[in-house]
């Protein structure tokens, strides 16, 4: 079963380079799904935002050595899923 969310149509005024640009981008899955994936994301990181203010102001600000740590990890991340990439490519080559 598929589920839809209601949706509400609204007017918005943008430069109209960046309307070019983004209706370039979004041209398979349209300007509605493309700016509202745009705002759930800048939603989601201002949430983000505000939850990393609030732990630096409880627990401090993220030391150098933390810092390093965890960039460490992002990248082990990264290459992780790069290389699942890769992996399911490869694998949907082999089956065609």
């Amino acid at each position: 079963m598929v589920s839809y969310m209601a949706s509400k149509k609204v007017t918005v005024t943008i430069p109209e380079e960046l309307l070019d640009e983004i209706r370039a981008d979004a041209a398979d899955r349209g300007l509605s799904a493309y700016v509202a994936e745009a705002l759930r994301f800048k939603r989601d990181r201002d949430r983000l935002l505000e939850l990393a203010n609030w732990l630096a102001e409880e627990y401090g600000p993220v030391t150098e050595d933390e810092r390093a740590v965890a960039l460490e990890e992002l990248e082990d991340l990264d290459a992780e899923h790069e290389r699942r990439r890769a992996a399911g490519k490869r694998d949907a080559g082999e089956a065609a």
